[in-house]
């Protein structure tokens, strides 16, 4: 029993490990006084001032915020109603609009990135900021529709029924009634959409167009040659992320300590 314990303590160490140090290694030589992503010649933020000085990388950084910020809004609404529709339909519409709904994440990026590609190139839509835009959205909102729909399950469809009783109309037993009981599939469903939008690579290189890059794009342009400076921006991303998803965490908590906190009392 201790020896099986041991042994899936080191395989919990292993697979951290794995994870980990490539980041810890990334953030390190970030740091480093020379171009080297090998040997650690001394302390500089040199890489971080180039960061900022250089146009693109920080175009690159705009872009990327600015869809994924457009694109986790317009999805997380429309993936929302999408879910809340469904949730009212037949059984035969539900599962098959469900059924397609899974298509996008089932199938490879490549595949959905060609058709993305093939469809704005008939309809002889050139690419830029709009299709990387239109592209994101599209492909962010199965996500949403499939975080948000188990909290509809759990939801009793007599609530909004005795909302409308009591003298809301049905835009407000939506937001006053619906929308509270699911916020957490919403907010699950946002952050999907933001991460997987914000990360995406295969869908942008096939979407985007001239002078329009987002991070993923942008260092791969660059990989070819060595440039530090994006270990700078990954340290950055790291932060930022880390940041993000202790307040998201902590906040909740706090809330719920004071919750529990005023019962006591």
């Amino acid at each position: 029993m201790k020896k099986k314990s041991w042994f899936s303590r080191f395989y919990l160490v292993l697979i951290m490990a794995f994870f980990y140090l490539p980041i810890v290694y990334v953030i390190f030589f970030s740091f480093n006084a020379s171009r080297s992503l090998t040997n650690f010649t001394g302390f500089s933020l040199q890489w971080y001032q180039k960061m900022f000085a250089t146009r693109e990388m920080m175009e690159s950084i705009y872009y990327s915020t600015l869809i994924a910020v457009i694109a986790t809004v317009v999805s997380t609404i429309a993936g929302t109603i999408v879910a809340i529709g469904l949730s009212k339909s037949s059984r035969l519409v539900k599962e098959v609009v469900t059924q397609v709904n899974n298509l996008p994440m089932l199938n490879p990026d490549i595949v959905t990135a060609i058709g993305f590609m093939l469809f704005f190139s008939t309809l002889n839509i050139p690419t830029g900021f709009g299709t990387l835009l239109l592209a994101h959205i599209v492909f962010c909102i199965p996500y949403v529709i499939l975080s948000v729909m188990p909290k509809l399950r759990q939801l009793d469809d007599n609530l909004a029924e005795a909302a409308l009783d009591l003298g809301c109309t049905p835009f407000e037993a939506l937001y006053k009634v619906i929308i509270p009981q699911i916020k957490e599939g919403i907010v699950s469903g946002a952050l999907v959409a933001f991460t997987m939008s914000f990360d995406d690579f295969v869908i942008s290189y096939f979407t985007t167009g001239p002078g329009i890059n987002n991070i993923s794009t942008y260092v791969y342009a660059t990989t070819k040659r060595i440039n530090p400076s994006v270990n700078a921006l990954s340290t950055i991303i790291v932060i930022a992320i880390t940041i993000i998803l202790i307040i998201t965490n902590v906040i909740p908590m706090i809330r719920a300590r004071r919750k529990n906190d005023e019962k006591i009392a």
